[in-house]
């Protein structure tokens, strides 16, 4: 569509808007029918430690919501000259899992837990057990059943409990439900019913320190709805929570709301079984949708779902990017300090291209990229950390390629389980990322990594809000003519562009050394967990 055409599609309404929250950004963008972005706006936000737990308060999620919505209508507003009055469909997507849960006046109980906190250990052990199914500490029904174990006073007035999605949908909408993505990260599904498993729900119910609640657990739950379904309207309410200036109508469509795994799959065309992704960001996950059901259960592993219900093989590492993106920071203030001026991504180019120098196995440096605890690792409390001995090759190339390789090494020990133990590979794996805008560097490393091709799409930078604008407009126009497998691939992606590296023998190699080496050193990072306290304020 040209400028003028653009134009008269924001006039009429047919615009689609996706917004995700994700753990460091807000964000949002506007889409014409043809696919492509006419606006985009963000918000910066960060997760704060309160209390012993990972948190964000709720008043900064409609903070950051209405900036980034501000900021789309403002670039509408001087691109096109037009006011955005009316949207079409709305989606929301954010970061999944936690707990957030109300009394039945609507109240939360307690503050947001985030998935990023490592203090439900003993239920998700316990829970794994009972169901012979694998429950992560991040997932929902593992924080509501360590709140039990612990006594937790407010679970006597539960009424509902959601995912950040959930809630920010249920805002909107008023209606208490979730995509079937979003919800296999909360409870396991069921792709034959579309629905929680109801025999692990029974089981749940009876245990005896949880059926002396009032509630049951599919009283707590939202629910589950498939892509392509309605999720109710934006109500007069919602379009004021958006937009406090009154400009936009009630009215607009919104679909199911859904993870960041499921907005992830969808914003790179990885909903068909055998495809897979790898998003990389805050934390780093990498999906393979599944065709056939795993020989066991790992403890690495997560089944979860794309948001049709098909089972997905999930591994999650807590820790990716965090501590790359605090040393480049320090890099950017010697830079100022020197006097030289760098955008950020300007100097990621500059320090990331450096490994082009640098040793194969990374010179004998090792660098633990721990902000949180890290389940895949056994590490309970997260505790950055760089290390190397009097004869390793310390200098800059070898410093960046460090942290690449262990910004990487929690999911690639964790995908061993999928790729060597299980024999499963995807015939695509895409990954997309911020990181990635740095072209061909972390997409390489990342394949001699997991010694698979990786490729990259154009859109690799900002998939997530596109993603789920992409859902929003699936279930406004195209529901009823196509799975959302035939609309990707033959509607949204006919002909997109994709870059894709094979792993490099050579990098494979030296990649390996360096796990070798990271694994040897991981007492070293429990025990600076132990030693190593966090300060009081």
């Amino acid at each position: 569509m040209n400028h003028e055409e653009n134009r008269e599609a924001i006039a009429q309404g047919q615009i689609t808007l996706g917004i995700e929250l994700g753990s460091t950004r807000i964000k949002a963008v506007l889409l014409t029918n043809d696919f492509k972005e006419v606006a985009a706006g963000s918000f910066r936000w960060e997760n704060q430690y309160k209390d012993g737990f990972w948190t964000y308060p709720l008043e900064l999620v409609w903070t950051g919501i209405q900036a980034a919505y501000r900021e789309v209508v403002t670039q509408v507003e001087a691109n096109y000259q037009v006011t955005v009055q009316n949207i079409k469909a709305i989606g929301v997507s954010a970061m999944m899992h936690g707990l957030l849960i109300f009394d039945d006046a609507d109240h939360l109980l307690t503050p947001f837990r985030t998935w990023r906190n490592n203090t439900t250990s003993d239920a998700a052990i316990r829970l794994s057990q009972l169901f012979d199914f694998n429950i992560p500490e991040r997932w929902s029904i593992a924080h509501l059943y360590q709140a039990v174990l612990n006594g937790e006073d407010y679970l006597g007035s539960a009424a509902f409990m959601t995912t950040l999605a959930g809630y920010v949908h249920w805002q909107l909408s008023g209606e208490k439900i979730l995509g079937i993505g979003d919800a296999s990260g909360m409870f396991p599904v069921d792709d034959s019913t579309g629905d929680y498993r109801d025999d692990m729900m029974h089981q749940f119910d009876s245990l005896p320190l949880v059926s002396q609640y009032r509630w049951t657990l599919r009283s707590l739950l939202p629910e589950v709805r498939r892509a392509g379904a309605s999720g109710g309207h934006l109500t007069k309410k919602g379009a004021e929570l958006l937009d406090p200036t009154g400009h936009l109508s009630a009215g607009s469509l919104l679909c199911p709301p859904e993870g960041d795994a499921g907005t992830g799959m969808t914003s790179t065309n990885s909903v068909r079984v055998r495809t897979g992704n790898i998003s990389v960001g805050t934390s780093a996950f990498s999906m393979l949708v599944l065709d056939q059901p795993l020989k066991r259960r790992h403890r690495h592993l997560d089944i979860v779902a794309t948001p049709t219900g098909k089972a997905v093989a999930m591994v999650h590492a807590n820790n990716c990017l965090s501590d790359i993106n605090a040393w480049m920071g320090l890099f950017s203030d010697l830079a100022t300090v020197l006097g030289t001026q760098l955008t950020p991504d300007d100097l990621y180019a500059k320090l990331l291209g450096k490994t082009q120098d640098a040793d194969l196995d990374a010179g004998g440096l090792l660098n633990y990229s721990y902000l949180s605890g890290e389940n895949i690792t056994d590490v309970a409390a997260g505790r950055p950390m760089f290390a190397r001995t009097t004869n390793s090759h310390f200098n800059l190339a070898n410093f960046m390629q460090t942290q690449l390789y262990a910004a990487f090494a929690p999911l690639q020990i964790g995908m061993a389980s999928l790729t060597t133990e299980e024999h499963i590979q995807a015939d695509t794996m895409i990954a997309q990322g911020g990181l990635f805008r740095t072209p061909v560097i972390g997409q390489q490393i990342l394949a001699n990594a997991l010694n698979l091709p990786i490729t990259i799409m154009e859109n690799a930078g900002e998939g997530g809000p596109w993603g789920m604008a992409l859902l929003a407009l699936y279930a406004a126009d195209y529901a009823d003519q196509y799975s959302l497998e035939d609309y990707l691939a033959h509607k949204v992606f006919v002909n997109a562009k994709a870059e894709t590296r094979q792993p490099d023998p050579a990098g494979v190699k030296g990649y390996a050394a360096f796990i070798d080496r990271y694994q040897q050193g991981l007492p070293l990072e429990r025990q600076a967990g132990d030693l190593l306290k966090e300060p009081t304020h």
